[in-house]
């Protein structure tokens, strides 16, 4: 793989044709992906989602993942500057033949979900030995 220079960037604000049932604006979440021999790790970056506000799924090879905030009204404070975006999170992404879709998991832990995503025994590298004879 080509090396090229990485750059931080900035929470991207969703724009969906389809009109939301919550009042909050939609990001797309900062993905890394790694690759070993037998999986490929997906890191997804959502601040402020708990486990629990998580929503993972895969149909007709489309992996989705979706994650909501809990908006918690302050009692007694206002609101004079905010430079933080709070919103939910959604992101898809294609998934071919070499993920086994049946053993995919997922664990999230302080506003970081990382999905693992199994190759299909297809696709993992192998070496075959030769037999003498």
């Amino acid at each position: 793989m080509a090396e090229k220079e990485m750059q931080a960037r900035e929470k991207m604000e969703m724009k969906s044709p389809a009109e939301g049932t919550r009042d909050v604006p939609v990001y797309i979440p900062a993905v890394d992906i790694y690759e070993s021999e037998d999986a490929l790790v997906l890191v997804a970056d959502m601040p402020g989602v708990g486990s629990d506000n998580v929503s993972i799924d895969i149909r007709d090879n489309q992996l989705t993942l979706r994650g909501t905030i809990q908006l918690e009204p302050g009692d007694k404070e206002r609101l004079l500057l905010q430079e933080y975006g709070i919103g939910d999170y959604f992101r898809e992404f294609a998934l071919g033949r070499t993920i086994d879709q049946a053993k995919i998991e997922a664990a999230m832990k302080d506003g970081v979900l990382t999905l693992t995503l199994p190759k299909a025994d297809i696709v993992k590298p192998r070496k075959i030995t030769v037999k003498e004879g």
